[in-house]
């Protein structure tokens, strides 16, 4: 089956080139365009996408506010939302990722990380490199205002599960992970899917989001 795809961003020009080379491929297709935050709402309702490539920066309603309506509006599950920035340090993508995010790509990047962007949120994966998840943490680390925010569900994970979020949230892959504990690659994998359940976080996007919010990160 062919991934739907709707595509939202307020430059025409970029939205034709987008639609252009999504459709190309065998396994996606375009079913709708926006060029603002509440249009792209009303087709993530009425043309029930799997991806919404989603521009942040837009007039009328912003990409930010428009992400969090669609990944809370559909009772049969939210369509993956992949943010389209300029920089890969930008407040408005950490703002973007709590409002439901599953990832975010360069607009300075070839398409065909787009592409490739598009069927790694599409499998149900997170869409956010460990070296960008680092500074993307570090950055909002420093940032002034109110810390920290206490996860209802946080006391139900182990001491390990607990390790297990914090390396998470500092940026570490699956191999990563299985080095820095000692354990299998397969252990690591299912440590992480106890974590996502148990938190109720679609992907380790969020899981960044909850370790930042409840100020696990940095405590150890």
């Amino acid at each position: 089956m062919s991934i739907r795809v709707l595509v939202v961003d307020d430059q025409e020009l970029l939205r034709s080139a987008f639609r252009a080379v999504i459709d190309a491929e065998d396994d996606m297709e375009v079913v709708g365009e926006a060029a603002e935050g509440a249009e792209a709402v009303r087709l993530a309702s009425s043309a029930s996408p799997d991806v919404v490539v989603m521009d942040v920066r837009m007039p009328v309603m912003d990409g930010i506010e428009a992400t969090r309506r669609i990944t809370s509006v559909r009772p049969d599950g939210p369509p993956r939302v992949l943010v389209l920035t300029t920089f890969d340090l930008d407040e408005y993508v950490f703002e973007a990722m709590r409002a439901g995010a599953s990832g975010f790509v360069l607009k300075s990047r070839p398409l065909e990380e787009l592409l490739s962007g598009i069927r790694v949120v599409a499998a149900g994966e997170a869409l956010l490199a460990p070296s960008v998840t680092r500074r993307l943490v570090a950055y909002f680390a420093q940032q002034a205002g109110p810390r920290p925010k206490r996860h209802r569900d946080l006391d139900q994970l182990t001491e390990r599960e607990r390790e297990v979020l914090l390396l998470v949230a500092r940026g570490l892959s699956n191999a990563e992970l299985a080095k820095a504990l000692y354990v299998s690659l397969p252990t690591a994998k299912t440590h992480v899917s106890r974590v996502l359940s148990k938190l109720g976080a679609r992907d380790r996007a969020q899981l960044v989001v909850i370790a930042y919010e409840s100020g696990l990160v940095g405590t150890v």
